[in-house]
């Protein structure tokens, strides 16, 4: 049910949902039919500018800070999911990443540089298809091709948002007895994530990537709207919620 309802939720945290409500409101509401569609435009065009998504991105980054100790050799190194496009992978049969590879990339380096012995790869599907693609299995099988014993690899599939990556690493990192550990997952991400894990007793030491807030000054950027900008903004939105609910319901921790 949480999951269902948090789709749901996604839908009106996006500022195009916005617009398009504001949109329909216009046409319904013949008196206010200008007003509406004006602020329908406005929070399309505002979300959509550099200076508002880079904004949105530096605040929801703010808080991931890196306590990665280079003079450890981690037990292992607790990679998230994320960063794979099921969908392509079905297609092509291959794995086809999004915009957020370097979680796995920092793995499979911190493996080959020593430090780490071991990676733990959680992140399921919310396909119910039993044929359905598994991105643990996926990365799994990755690390492999680029030379990662299958025995320093271990995975679990059955995580479909961050508080069951949290429940399902606990599991294995306890039967396993691992005691250092290094969590890797995009920075807009590690706040949260750091929180479920240390709700569940784990307190990793973390390392963010997949950093996208700009360093540019806000008043030297583009006012212009470009899409990406937009899907960068909702992005941040859904994740700022996403606090706020696992915050409510006791899943994060300081």
């Amino acid at each position: 049910m949480f999951l269902f309802l948090s789709k749901v939720l996604d839908i009106f945290l996006s500022p195009l949902s916005w617009a398009l409500l504001f949109l329909v409101a216009g046409m319904v509401v013949r008196r206010r039919a200008r007003v509406l569609s004006a602020l329908g435009l406005l929070v399309l065009y505002v979300f959509s500018t550099d200076a508002v998504a880079t904004a949105l991105m530096r605040a929801v980054e703010a808080g991931a800070v890196s306590t990665f100790r280079p003079d450890v050799t981690y037990d292992a190194v607790i990679v998230l999911g994320g960063g794979l496009d099921p969908a392509a992978t079905e297609r092509s049969g291959r794995p086809e990443y999004n915009a957020a590879p370097e979680r796995v990339l920092r793995g499979f380096e911190l493996l080959k540089e020593g430090r780490a012995q071991r990676v733990l790869i959680s992140g399921g599907s919310l396909d119910p298809r039993p044929e359905a693609v598994v991105e643990a299995d996926v990365l799994s099988r990755q690390l492999q091709a680029w030379g990662i014993p299958a025995e320093r690899i271990f995975t679990e599939g059955r995580s479909r948002n961050t508080r069951e990556n949290a429940l399902e690493s606990e599991r294995i990192v306890r039967e396993q007895g691992w005691k250092t550990l290094l969590l890797v997952t995009s920075a807009a991400h590690m706040p949260r994530a750091a929180g479920c894990y240390a709700a569940v007793g784990l307190r990793a030491d973390t390392l963010p990537v997949d950093v996208r807030a700009s360093s540019t000054p806000l008043r030297r950027m583009s006012w212009l709207p470009r899409a990406g900008n937009l899907s960068q903004s909702t992005d941040v939105l859904r994740e700022l919620a996403g606090r706020v609910v696992y915050r409510w319901r006791g899943w994060t921790a300081p």
